[in-house]
């Protein structure tokens, strides 16, 4: 097993070598230590193991020396970056230009006003959560593999960074009852980070509950949501997926360039999440949707890169001038 980690730190040593700025650093951390890296791939193993705790204090030391290299190799790439753009402090200053809103806050607004036409009305709510409010309530049980260390940023024994929006909507439910129907956007977090990923990112869900409320609904509200916002006909087709908090489930999928695209989950709210609220799944139902903003702004801005949302690019900005 030893000789099987050697192995990969000297893989890991020889591809830090070839890395020639942050672009090609990063793709080779999520290669190793991303959620499907080599290294993370290692821990999967710990369950089989004969002597888990010495297979488990040996991991965690092959992914704290791979973490160093990462930064060692970080650093010397920065150090090359600063001789080569070095500042002339001599240079007139610049002169301050007028700014402009963020993409995600454009969408975030894009999305959020096209729902209130359909009735949907904006909450929000914490960012810090319990148990209870972000996996419980929401039938997700303790064994899930969402409620794993790897997955989600515990702050302690109870407490963590909530991973989704659909706790605003299990509060929601407790305080207003029903009928009800909103939308959540908000930043929700999670430990994954490579150049597809952000450890934190943005969210909009939105729930409806009244009674009589069908899987009809869902459809119709979703595809008229996808023609309002691209402003044009696009092909869609909804795909039967899973997801605990709702039952059935599906995922919705739009024709872009010429290939099928996932763009958000949905589904009709599972009886038990609304047993868990204290609302009567025999007199009401609902449908629940969640799509990923930054996903939504790529889309319509024709943006490939994720990190060009928090690199902080006034020329990349500047772009979004006179968008609300």
């Amino acid at each position: 097993m030893e000789t099987q980690y050697s192995s990969l730190i000297q893989n890991l040593k020889e591809r830090l070598n070839t890395c020639k700025n942050e672009n090609e650093l990063l793709k080779v951390k999520s290669d190793f230590l991303g959620k499907n890296g080599l290294i993370t791939k290692e821990f999967l193993g710990i369950r089989n193991a004969k002597d888990k705790k010495y297979t488990g204090q040996q991991l965690n030391l092959l992914k704290k020396q791979a973490e160093n290299l990462i930064i060692q190799t970080s650093l010397e790439i920065q150090n090359r970056q600063v001789s080569v753009d070095a500042i002339d402090i001599s240079l007139p200053g610049r002169n301050v230009a007028e700014g402009t809103r963020h993409p995600i806050s454009i969408t975030i607004n894009h999305i959020s006003n096209i729902m209130r036409g359909y009735g949907f009305r904006v909450e929000q709510g914490n960012e810090i959560e319990t148990e209870f409010y972000n996996f419980e309530a929401l039938n997700i049980p303790p064994n899930h593999p969402a409620r794993d260390m790897h997955d989600t940023f515990y702050i302690n024994a109870k407490n963590l960074l909530r991973t989704h929006t659909s706790s605003v909507q299990i509060h929601t439910m407790m305080k207003t009852g029903v009928p009800l129907k909103i939308i959540a956007p908000g930043k929700v977090y999670r430990c994954d980070s490579d150049p597809t990923h952000s450890p934190m990112f943005h969210q909009l869900e939105g729930l409806y509950i009244d009674e009589d409320i069908n899987f009809c609904h869902l459809k119709g509200i979703l595809e008229k949501f996808i023609m309002d916002y691209f402003q044009k006909e696009i092909e869609m087709r909804f795909r039967p997926s899973y997801f605990p908090f709702t039952e059935p489930s599906a995922e919705l999928d739009i024709k872009f360039r010429g290939k099928w695209l996932e763009v958000l989950g949905c589904g009709m709210v599972h009886d038990n999440v609304l047993k868990n609220v204290g609302i009567n799944p025999e007199k009401y139902s609902g449908f629940a949707f969640g799509l990923g903003i930054e996903r939504f702004a790529m889309l319509k801005f024709d943006i490939r890169d994720l990190r060009s949302f928090y690199e902080n690019d006034l020329s990349f900005l500047r772009q979004f001038r006179g968008l609300t």
